[in-house]
């Protein structure tokens, strides 16, 4: 079998789709995007098909190696999203190809069924409440939420902790205890004041708190985490097993978040769970993205003994034939072959293209604020 052609699809809102053609009429589906920037992203890819284009999808790990070490400079953001929607598509081949879901080539299924969360919000207390009262009237069981003001100052003021507190409170009134909560603090909150929030969120139980501070300093996150009973959780912005290493060495999270669009593609992320397995930490896949990309987290959500919860923001309706489907805040596992999804190329005629940007953030004093 041979890789004949590599074709990418800006979809709507903010997504790049990728469909690996072969000899043998098997197409192959990936997600290689970073947000905001998925042109970029496009170019990465059209500049690795000369490599690719005459070879076997189906030997995956040495095609995987041979782009990325092949390029000097390793890693990132760029690369490794490129990366991981080839990887995706290439499992999605060769599960087709023998026609079994990837997960069975991985090892096989450690659940029966997939636990996924939903987002909710509002700009109120009472707004945000509603949301995940509705959330779980859909049949969620495990909600996150987000500070609620943004962006924040290096020391913010008590009726800042205040508002953020009454707000998850508030969710928390609304959907009572069975229900998990997480945070996300998205790396906009200092680590000073991300230790004074979480001392007042304790009381309300949040299932983890998401990225409490940015990344780049794994010693300030040790910090953070000696400082809370909270949970917390990081990895969204992390690339490859290497990114991973230092984290879960420190101990710096116990919930950690490889992005299977950004981090390497499914087999880098099951080596990253087999990791976070040596220090008892489980794993929440980050997923803001599209039905391709949720497709290839159930793949590996379904094999790894460590899987925590999903994040998800669409089941598929409108770019799938057949969607997922929500049960009890489980899908099912997945049966299809390779990632187990069909497009619906009638639907998704209408949502190709955009040009979609990250927000500018900025203090009141004009200042940069971090998105």
């Amino acid at each position: 079998m041979k890789i004949t052609r590599l074709e990418t699809l800006l979809v709507q809102p903010r997504w790049l789709f990728l469909k690996m053609y072969t000899d043998a009429g098997i197409v192959g589906y990936g997600e290689p995007v970073v947000e905001g920037r998925a042109r970029t992203v496009q170019q990465a890819v059209q500049e690795m098909e000369e490599y690719l284009i005459g070879q076997d999808p189906r030997r995956i790990e040495h095609h995987w190696q041979a782009i990325y070490r092949h390029a000097f400079y390793r890693g990132g953001p760029v690369l490794t999203s490129a990366l991981s929607g080839v990887e995706q598509a290439m499992w999605d081949i060769l599960g087709k190809s023998l026609n079994t879901p990837v997960y069975q080539l991985l090892g096989g299924a450690c659940r029966d069924r997939i636990r996924l969360y939903a987002h909710c919000g509002g700009a109120t207390p009472e707004a945000a409440a509603e949301t995940a009262r509705a959330r779980v009237a859909a049949g969620y069981t495990a909600l996150k939420t987000g500070v609620g003001r943004s962006p924040a100052r290096i020391i913010e003021t008590p009726a800042f902790v205040e508002e953020c507190t009454e707000r998850f409170a508030a969710i928390r009134a609304a959907v009572g205890p069975h229900v998990d909560i997480a945070i996300d603090f998205h790396g906009q909150i200092s680590p000073a004041l991300a230790i004074r929030l979480a001392k007042a969120l304790e009381p309300y139980h949040p299932m983890f708190i998401e990225e409490p501070c940015l990344p780049q300093n794994v010693d300030t996150l040790v910090t953070i985490a000696r400082s809370t009973s909270i949970p917390i959780a990081t990895g969204e912005r992390l690339f490859t097993k290497w990114g991973f290493r230092e984290v879960l060495e420190k101990q710096a999270a116990v919930v950690v978040q490889p992005d299977l669009c950004h981090a390497g593609g499914i087999l880098e992320c099951k080596k990253i769970a087999a990791m976070a397995e040596c220090y008892y930490a489980g794993v929440a896949p980050h997923n803001p993205l599209g039905p391709i990309s949720l497709a290839a987290c159930l793949q590996l959500d379904a094999c790894i003994p460590n899987f925590l919860v999903q994040e998800q923001v669409n089941l598929g309706d409108g770019y799938l034939k057949e969607p997922y489907v929500l049960k009890d805040g489980y899908v099912d596992l997945p049966t299809g072959p390779g990632l187990g999804i069909e497009l619906d190329e009638e639907a998704l005629a209408e949502k190709i293209g955009h040009d979609w940007k990250n927000p500018h953030l900025y203090h009141e004093d004009g200042s940069v604020a971090d998105w």
